[in-house]
């Protein structure tokens, strides 16, 4: 089945609760590997990855007294595992549990293992208002959203890695692709040169937040270019220009696409020349 299949199916504009509870529970197993993974300038280490086969996000691996072992927390359901290797240590279902009880359970799977536990440590990034005031996790009729939102993951995940491997050419080129949980985006960087101050573009896409109340795909040059000349963009794009600079194509937008994955690549090829042409990074490279 494509990753695009079912989309329509759903309203995007109408994912906000899902969004909102699935957040706040990535961030907290966030705090895993806040806690115990090297710490890294980028806070990479506290990054997520995404998850395709169980449908979820999943901490980089810590080196527990089990061997390495790693959190995942699943979106249909909305769940949080401990996992060895591919073996399930331990599931706590969030459909109708408090957050404090969510974080003991895994403070009391972290510690068992001679880990650090989750609540030891905070977020050093601001995390949304409507985040933070989850105190209960409430899923009951969500899980038609939380499928949805799965999917539209999926989707940026594979978008995102096949974007990364068609530019692999660049130097320094594309990152790691990455939920960054502070945001709840999933993203990569490609950096278009060396340096303090070098040049790059962010490539991602963010579940819905204060700029859009809808999942939208983004290419964010850096530094944030000039707005009075901005290059043209391929549909379905506009450029955003408030708080950033980026091209954006919502989820209305993507799903009118006749062809979602083909019309959404080309919107990320065309966006990206148009990012680096307004960096003034000479004649882009094709992809290959």
């Amino acid at each position: 089945m494509s990753p695009s299949d079912d989309l329509a199916t759903a309203t995007p504009q109408l994912l906000r609760d899902a969004r909102i509870m699935a957040h706040n529970a990535a961030q907290i197993a966030a705090l895993a590997g806040l806690a115990n993974i090297e710490a890294k300038p980028d806070y990479s280490h506290n990054a997520l990855d995404w998850d395709a086969a169980s449908g979820g996000f999943q901490t980089h691996a810590m080196n527990s007294t089990d061997g390495p072992v790693f959190i995942r927390v699943t979106l249909s359901p909305l769940a949080m595992w401990l996992v060895r290797g591919g073996e399930t240590v331990d599931m706590i279902e969030l459909g109708d549990t408090t957050e404090a009880d969510c974080i003991a359970w895994l403070d009391a799977g972290l510690t068992d293992r001679d880990l650090q536990p989750a609540s030891s440590v905070e977020h050093p990034f601001k995390l949304p208002a409507d985040v933070i005031a989850v105190s209960h996790f409430k899923t009951a009729g969500l899980e038609p959203d939380l499928q949805v939102l799965a999917r539209w993951y999926d989707l940026a995940s594979h978008q995102l890695h096949d974007f990364a491997a068609r530019y692999e050419n660049i130097t320094p080129g594309p990152g790691p692709v990455y939920c960054w949980p502070h945001h709840f985006d999933i993203a990569t960087y490609v950096g278009l040169e060396h340096g303090e101050k070098a040049r790059g573009i962010g490539a991602g896409m963010s579940p819905g937040d204060k700029n859009y109340g809808e999942p939208y795909v983004y290419i964010n040059p850096w530094p944030h270019p000039d707005t009075a000349n901005l290059p043209e963009l391929p549909a379905p794009g506009h450029w955003h220009t408030d708080g950033f600079v980026g091209a954006v194509a919502t989820a209305t937008e993507i799903l009118a696409l006749p062809d979602v994955n083909s019309g959404l690549a080309g919107f990320i090829d065309g966006a990206f020349a148009a990012g680096r042409s307004a960096l003034g990074d000479g004649t882009p490279s094709e992809p290959h």
